[in-house]
This record gives structure tokens, C-alpha cells and sequence, in this order.
């Protein structure tokens, strides 16, 4: 019973002289391998003919199974792949890694490349002087000597020669001719430089001309003199338009008037005030539901977030009398945007609403949706201001504010009969 023990562990001891002596790459495949049940020798492929005919003859064959050292694929099937790994030592694994390019495009090229740079760092990046230090090497690198030196006028190599054409295409090329009539050819003959010209851009032959030639024809404003086909077109100068003057409204008086529901103030209109602190917008938000007066709300750019957006939503279904609201170019997120629209619903008199540009570019499907549904639930709403990215939203919504549009001028058009006809009874 001793001697199989000492065989084993003096196999043990050549195994590991062995395995030190080897480098360390080559360590990872002396681990143990769990025994894999092997099939019998399979016979080679034959080839099996088919059936002959006197014009062919075909052939079939089964190609060989593929083999990986020495072996079928199929073979290694039944190896777990686990706890082969869980044998190897991280520095294996480091050194299998190395060797492995994982196809994975969610990784970053840092992590996948199999370079490791083992230096330390000598300092923050330069990159002036990196950039310098590649073209110096750029320029004392000597070149590769040439094959066959350059001599002026030969032909190094073979040189390209374009097939021949089949005569019958250039025999058709040929016989391609537009008869246009003597009238018009006569036209086209005496007809000078700037006609042609304007003919080419009637045509829409826009590479034959450039754009102020273009412009020109169409505008029926006559050619620029010596341009001609080959005219250079020169820069115009450019229009300069005045800013516009800053927004100079009063926000406190605003707001007091607003409290105070001042029947003057129909249109208050605060764009572009950055300077409004939140609590001043706040008080103007809060006194909306007691005002009688006030038609149309200009909110843009002056910084409304989320919370004003929800105060705003809830004033709007108090009013009475808001017919236009725009709260562009702000910080409101789309879930909050769908509650101002939702506020439409319960809130018959805004016929405009304007809410693009705000933070999030992208409403997304999801919102998207969820604003035409509330929109189609509208009724008196005729204009919306929304970028809607997908197609569906846009020609549903475009749809049923079509819809109320025809409506309203349908009411508006049966009661200005209705009262023309009532004045006309009493008279």
C-alpha cells in the first residue's frame, strides 16, 4: 500500500520541477482537467457521388468536424468552464486576460486593449511638448529607401489602362439626338449669355450657376454685369437690425395690479426679466385665480423650475378670463409640462398655450403620448407651442386643434347670425 504513494508523490515532485522550470504562461495548462469521456475514431469523410448526367457531373461531400488540439469541439462540451477558472490564480488570470480580446463594444478600449503600461508617471501631462516631441521624431525618422527610384516621366509599375467600351453602347450614345424644332433652335442660337442663364435657373439647373445668378433669375431683377458661367459670387453685406430695447415692466406694480385685478391690464408681459427672485414670481402666481381681467400671460425666460410650474398649473384651473399663456425658454421638466397641460382641461378659456425650449429637449415617447391624449380631450384649445419629435403626436394633435379651429369659427359664425337676426326683430 506504500509503494503507490510514493510513486504518486515522486510524480508530484517531477510535475512541479517540471512546472517550475517552464515560464509562467505555459503554467496555467498543468492544472488538473477533469476526465472527458472520449468517442470512438470516427472514419473519414467520403465523398458520395450523385447521379451522373452527359451534360455535368455533380459531387457532394460531408466536411470534417472542426478540431481543436487534436480534438473534436464536441468533446469539450461537457468541460465546466467555472471551475477551470476558479483553479487559476489572479496571476493567471491576469495572464489569460492578456491573450483574450473580450467582444464586448460596452467596455472601454482601456480595459479591452491587452497593452499595460508598467511605468510610473513622470508628471502631468504636456501636451505642447508631447506634440513637439512627435514631430521631432516625425522628422529625424529616416524614410524607408525606394524600391525603384523616382525618375521624371516613367511609369513605375504597371500602369492602369481602362477597358475597352462595347461598341454598341457608344453606337447608342451616338444616335442620341433631341430635335427641338427650328423655332427653338433658332431662340437658343441668337439667344445671348444672361438668357441662357435665366433658362438654366426656370430649369432648375442650380449647378450650372451660382446663387446670385439664381436669385436673380427668379426675382427678375436681371443679371450682375461680367459674371457670366464662370462668376465668382462676392459676399453681400450684412444686414445689421437694432436689439431689441430691454423689457422695462415694473414687476411690482405688475403683481399689485394683478392683486389689485386692475380691468387695464389685459396683456402683462414679463419675457426675458432674469432678475425676478422666486418669491415675487411666486405672489404674481398665487394672485391669478382672484383676477377677472388679465387674458394674456408672457412667462418667457425668466427662470420658472418645477415648483412655480406646478403653482402655475394649479392657478390656471382657478381662472376665469386667461386666454394665452407662454411659459418658454425656462427650467420646467416634461412631467411637469404634462401637468400644465392636464391644467388645460378644467380651464375652458385658454385657447394658446406655448411651453418649448425648456430644459429637456426630448419630451420623449412617452410624455409625448400622454400630451396628445389630454389634447385631444380638449376643447378650446387652438394653438399649441411643443416641439413633438415623433410623427404620430404631431399629426394627432395637429389633427384636432384643426378640429376646434373649424368648431370655433363655426359658434362664432352661427351667433354672429343668431344676434344679427335678434336686432333685426326688434327693429
Amino acid at each position: 500500500m506504500s509503494e503507490p504513494s510514493l510513486s504518486s508523490s515522486s510524480g508530484d515532485s517531477k510535475r512541479s520541477s517540471i512546472s517550475s522550470d517552464l515560464p509562467e504562461f505555459q503554467r496555467i495548462k498543468l492544472k488538473h482537467v477533469p476526465k472527458v469521456k472520449r468517442r470512438a475514431p470516427q472514419p473519414p469523410p467520403q465523398t458520395l457521388p450523385l447521379r451522373k448526367t452527359s451534360s455535368t457531373t455533380k459531387t457532394s461531400s460531408l466536411t470534417a468536424p472542426a478540431k481543436l488540439y487534436g480534438k473534436d469541439l464536441s468533446e469539450y462540451d461537457d468541460v465546466d468552464v467555472e471551475t477551470l477558472l476558479a483553479q487559476l490564480s489572479p496571476e493567471e488570470i491576469n495572464i489569460l486576460a492578456k491573450e483574450v480580446d473580450p467582444d464586448d463594444n460596452f467596455l472601454p478600449p482601456d480595459q479591452r486593449c491587452s497593452y499595460e503600461c508598467t511605468k510610473d508617471p513622470t508628471g502631468p501631462l504636456n501636451r505642447k511638448k508631447l506634440i513637439e516631441h512627435i514631430n521631432k521624431q516625425a522628422i529625424e525618422t529616416p524614410d524607408q529607401p525606394e524600391f525603384e527610384p523616382y525618375v521624371k516621366g516613367t511609369v513605375r509599375g504597371k500602369k492602369w489602362v481602362p477597358p475597352p467600351r462595347d461598341q454598341r453602347d457608344v453606337e447608342a450614345e451616338e444616335k442620341i439626338a433631341i430635335d427641338l424644332g427650328d423655332e427653338y433652335e433658332s431662340a437658343l442660337k441668337d439667344a445671348t449669355q444672361e438668357e441662357i442663364i435665366d433658362l438654366a435657373a426656370i430649369l432648375g439647373f442650380h449647378s450650372m450657376m451660382n446663387q446670385d445668378q439664381y436669385h436673380a433669375s427668379l426675382l427678375n431683377k436681371g443679371q450682375p454685369v461680367g459674371m457670366g458661367w464662370d462668376g465668382i459670387t462676392k459676399s453681400t453685406q450684412q444686414k445689421v437690425y437694432p436689439m431689441d430695447p430691454p423689457n422695462d415692466t415694473d414687476v411690482e406694480e405688475s403683481i399689485r395690479r394683478v392683486k389689485d385685478d386692475d380691468e387695464k391690464l389685459i396683456d402683462l408681459n414679463l419675457n426675458n426679466i432674469k432678475n425676478i427672485s422666486e418669491e415675487k414670481l411666486e405672489q404674481l402666481i398665487n394672485a391669478l385665480p382672484g383676477n377677472e381681467h388679465l387674458e394674456v400671460l408672457s412667462l418667457t425666460n425668466v427662470g420658472l423650475t418645477d415648483k412655480l410650474a406646478l403653482l402655475l398649473a394649479e392657478a390656471i384651473e382657478k381662472s376665469k378670463t386667461l386666454r394665452v399663456l407662454n411659459v418658454e425658454t425656462n427650467f420646467i421638466s416634461p412631467p411637469v409640462i404634462v401637468k400644465l397641460v392636464q391644467a388645460l382641461l378644467k380651464c375652458r378659456t385658454i385657447e394658446e398655450f406655448r411651453a418649448s425650449n425648456q430644459r429637456s429637449q426630448v419630451l420623449g415617447n412617452k410624455i409625448e403620448m400622454e400630451i396628445t391624449d389630454l389634447v385631444e380631450k380638449n376643447t378650446s384649445l387652438l394653438r399649441l407651442g411643443l416641439h413633438l419629435e415623433f410623427n404620430d403626436a404631431r399629426h394627432r394633435v395637429a389633427a384636432h386643434l384643426q378640429r376646434n379651429i373649424d368648431r370655433t369659427g363655426r359658434q362664432r359664425r352661427m351667433g354672429h347670425f343668431g344676434r344679427n337676426y335678434t336686432i333685426g326683430f326688434y327693429q
